[in-house]
């Protein structure tokens, strides 16, 4: 089921997240809506990551997490993604087999290989996942993703650690796929990357969302305050 572009998928309303006594989330509410590339930016600790598995559902919560009929498919890229100790075909192959009756049996092996020509690791199928190099086990992971054909998917920090080379190979892979109309939201310490990629960022402080504004009017002249401080590098780290 596809909605039409700029159609809501996901809603928090007023989402609060709690690990034991520290608030990660207070009070957020957020909408994605298809065919945006959300950047959600923020100093260390600010709550992101968190944001990203509330988003997914991965963590409890307080509030309402609303997902429309069209985004019930959904995917995440995690910032080290865990690599099954087989080949490179058999991770795509067994993802596709833990949808289960999302993706037909009958389309599996087409799906993988469509799905490892995309990241350019089809020639690389029979080699150990394990073995390759960081750049190389990012687009497995991503290939692992992009065969579930989701709505919408997740990426924290994707391309942390990676030499400059993989970093690039990385965004190309995310603008295509943004090209291609699938709708992204990424946790990025890149204000560089988010200024190319996103079409949207949102700025996490503190566990709130401070501001959410397109792109152009971030890196404009509407951001101030703590928000302008995170820009010019004063605020790095925080574990409020």
């Amino acid at each position: 089921m596809n909605a039409p572009r700029g159609a809501p998928l996901l809603r928090l309303v007023d989402v609060g997240v709690r690990f034991g006594a520290m608030t990660a989330l207070r009070g957020v509410s957020l909408e994605v809506r298809r065919g945006e590339f959300i950047a959600v930016v923020g100093a260390n600790g600010s709550g992101k990551t968190t944001l990203l598995r509330a988003l997914h559902g991965l963590v409890p919560h307080t509030g309402r997490r609303e997902v429309a009929p069209a985004a019930a498919r959904q995917a995440m890229v995690f910032q080290r993604p865990f690599m099954l100790d087989l080949s490179v075909w058999h991770n795509v192959r067994l993802a596709l087999w833990l949808a289960g009756a999302q993706v037909p049996r009958p389309e599996r092996r087409a799906r993988a290989e469509r799905a490892l020509a995309r990241v350019g690791l089809l020639a690389l199928r029979d080699r150990a996942a394990r073995v390759l190099s960081g750049g190389e086990q990012q687009r497995l992971a991503f290939a692992r993703a992009w065969a579930l054909e989701p709505a919408l998917l997740f990426l924290d920090e994707p391309t942390a650690n990676l030499d400059p080379s993989a970093k690039k190979e990385i965004e190309n892979l995310l603008a295509s796929f943004a090209e291609e109309g699938m709708t992204l939201v990424m946790s990025t310490h890149s204000l560089g990357q988010a200024r190319r990629l996103a079409s949207r960022v949102v700025y996490v402080d503190q566990g709130t969302v401070r501001l959410d504004l397109p792109t152009s009017g971030f890196f404009g002249d509407a951001v101030d305050g703590r928000a302008e401080r995170f820009l010019k590098g004063e605020l790095s780290w925080s574990l409020d």
